[in-house]
């Protein structure tokens, strides 16, 4: 199992100055705004836009007793049009018949660097002292995209630490999804659940948007809040009978014409080159699990360990049991060279070798996935 050691990343590690906005401490950052706890400073950092966006919305609506006042005492500029001192300079101003005013700075990582070095040096200094002492009055809302590591411990970034919260890509759209529809009273069923994470593009933005259009499509069948698989092939528009989880059931059972068929209408219906770039990402965790699972000792985890290893989380936990199956299935020897198979078909597609058409790298791909060799 040598050559799939080179496909397997290691975790990123944390450092503990950052606090990484899961949906626990999401969770709590919320309740503090909510609770009218505001601090006077967020740095909001990382490229999960939507995220920043509702937070920092949610501050706005805390602050101010009304839209008349929010609208008056909120100022919103970008980072390319403003240097430090000007930040500082902006921030200190007292609010109009108001008790505070919001401040936020977009784009704040790409701040315009002005004047001279002595001059950018005591803009810098300037903004130190604030933050250590900041306005009574004013919130200051500090929005950035993902900034350099090594730029991150630098001036300004390094004296932010303490008022930083990292919004990371969700790695996990399973979680967020279902957290997403506890907010509006509802569940998904396991299925339905593994369904939505699947098709939809792992985006903060993009899930919360399905989430409501699922749960007003859901909404008129049914008063039990719960989301149904039903509901999910219907509203995001999955195919019941030819989507990836009936192409999986049909390769445990290595039937190679079924699975070559299923495969072919994915592509008819997603697009020849998107279709397959769908078939080899999900066949690749599919694989990738089940060679997790040939691990000495794996196998006499308990269930929950199994998944979590598995990278499984929440309800997809319920799926954990399949993929020991799965496991007694393909032998070793089989997932490995259906591994490697994917990845010179995700190779090819992205014009590392020549192909007549997709179809042709799909039947050889299914050829290799099921040889017996």
């Amino acid at each position: 199992m040598g050559p799939i050691k080179k496909l397997m990343n290691p975790l990123p590690q944390l450092t503990a100055c950052k606090k990484i906005v899961s949906i626990p401490a999401m969770k709590k950052l919320q309740k503090e705004i909510t609770s009218g706890s505001i601090a006077p400073v967020y740095f909001f950092h990382g490229p999960e836009s939507f995220l920043k966006e509702e937070l920092t919305d949610l501050v706005r609506k805390k602050a101010f007793p009304s839209e008349e006042e929010a609208a008056i005492n909120t100022t919103v500029v970008y980072g390319q049009d403003v240097a430090l001192g000007e930040i500082v300079s902006m921030a200190s101003e007292f609010p109009m018949f108001a008790a505070r005013k919001l401040m936020v700075v977009k784009q704040f990582g790409k701040f315009k660097k002005q004047g001279s070095r002595d001059t950018q040096k005591l803009h810098l200094e300037q903004l130190v002292r604030y933050i250590k002492k900041p306005a009574d009055s004013t919130i200051l809302i500090l929005d950035s995209d993902q900034i350099d590591k090594k730029d991150m411990q630098k001036p300004p970034f390094r004296e932010l630490q303490s008022f930083r919260h990292d919004f990371p890509l969700i790695k996990n759209p399973d979680i967020f999804a279902s957290e997403r529809a506890r907010q509006y009273g509802w569940e998904f069923d396991p299925e339905a659940l593994k369904a939505f994470s699947t098709y939809i593009q792992p985006s903060a933005r993009e899930i919360a948007r399905e989430i409501e259009k699922l749960v007003m499509y859901a909404s008129s069948k049914s008063d039990e809040k719960r989301i149904t698989g039903s509901d999910v092939y219907e509203c995001v528009g999955i195919s019941k009978q030819y989507n990836v989880f009936e192409l999986e059931k049909a390769l445990a059972d290595k039937n190679l014409r079924l699975c070559s068929g299923i495969s072919l209408m994915i592509m008819e219906r997603e697009g020849q080159k998107e279709g397959l770039m769908n078939i080899i990402r999900y066949l690749t965790t599919f694989y990738m699990r089940i060679w997790k699972l040939h691990s000495p000792g794996t196998r006499r985890l308990p269930l929950s360990e199994t998944a979590k290893m598995l990278g499984m989380f929440g309800k997809q936990e319920y799926f954990a049991k399949n993929y020991l199956q799965y496991a007694a299935t393909f032998s070793p020897q089989e997932t490995e060279r259906a591994i490697l198979a994917l990845q010179q078909t995700d190779a090819a597609l992205k014009g590392l070798e020549a192909y007549p058409d997709e179809k042709y790298l799909l039947l050889r791909l299914m050829q290799q996935l099921l040889s017996q060799k």
